[in-house]
């Protein structure tokens, strides 16, 4: 009985020491991000609302499409 009652006790210490090393350990802080170089605006295309960079888009006078085909069909009836 003896014999029993030391090893659950060390049992529980051993947990008790492992536990408490978690607790303390603090989390590994991964490489901070920096925001993209030269991140372009997003648009949306007014007939079929895929989006892309502005620079990519095709324009009439107000709208931006994504081809030559959507900006001749023009915005999208609701």
């Amino acid at each position: 009985m003896g014999r029993l009652l030391f090893f659950v006790a060390l049992g529980a210490l051993v947990v008790w020491w492992l536990f408490g090393r978690v607790r303390r350990v603090e989390p590994r802080k991964g490489p901070k991000t920096k925001p993209a170089v030269g991140a372009e605006e997003m648009v949306a295309c007014a007939h079929c609302g895929v989006h892309l960079p502005r620079t990519d888009a095709v324009t009439d006078d107000t709208h931006p499409y994504c081809g030559d085909e959507h900006r001749r069909l023009g915005p999208r009836r609701p």
